[in-house]
C-alpha cells in the first residue's frame, strides 16, 4: 500500500535522492521549510518504509570494474528447493548487482557487474557449478546511457 506523501515529503524526497549527504539546514532551505520538521517527515517516511537506507554509489569503473553483463537465465528447474539454491546462490555472488523474475520466456535476467570477460567467465563457471541452469545468454553492455537510482517521486 503507498504511503500518504505531501509536496513538501516529495520535495524533501527529490533532496535526498539527489545527495543524501546534504545537511539537514540544506534540504530545509531547499524545500522552505526548518530543521525540525524535515528531520520529523524524514524519520517518519523511514519508519514508514518510504526511506529504506542512506548508501553511497560508487563509480564501478573507477573501481577497475569495467564490464557490465546482462545475463539472461532460462531454467527447466521450477521446483522450490531449486529456486530457494538459486535464489542462494545469487545473494551470495557479489558480482550481481541486480537479479529480476520474469514473465515469458526468459526466467530470470542478472545485471552483473565484473573486471573483464575473463572475470565474468570465472563467474559463470561459479554460476553453473552451483545451480542446474538450462541455458544461459550472456549480453556485454557497450555503453550505459542512462543508471539512476532516483524514484520518479
Amino acid at each position: 500500500m503507498a504511503v500518504r506523501l505531501d509536496e513538501i515529503d516529495r520535495k524533501i524526497l527529490v533532496e535526498l535522492q539527489a545527495d543524501a549527504g546534504q545537511s539537514l539546514d540544506e534540504i530545509a532551505r531547499k524545500v522552505g521549510s526548518s530543521k525540525t520538521p524535515v528531520w520529523n517527515r524524514i524519520r517518519r517516511m523511514r519508519e514508514a518504509g518510504v526511506i529504506t537506507r542512506t548508501t553511497a554509489i560508487l563509480d564501478a569503473e573507477a573501481l577497475g570494474l569495467e564490464a557490465c553483463f546482462f545475463v539472461l537465465i532460462r531454467t527447466s528447474e521450477h521446483e522450490a528447493e531449486w529456486q530457494k539454491k538459486f535464489l542462494r546462490t545469487l545473494k551470495e555472488r557479489p558480482e550481481v548487482l541486480e537479479a529480476h523474475r520474469l514473465a515469458g520466456d526468459i526466467d530470470y535476467i542478472l545485471k552483473v557487474r565484473v573486471k573483464n570477460a575473463r572475470a565474468y567467465d570465472t563467474f559463470y563457471q561459479a554460476l553453473i557449478s552451483e545451480v542446474r541452469i538450462y541455458n544461459v545468454t550472456a549480453l556485454l553492455s557497450m555503453e550505459e546511457i542512462k543508471a539512476t537510482t532516483v524514484l520518479p517521486v
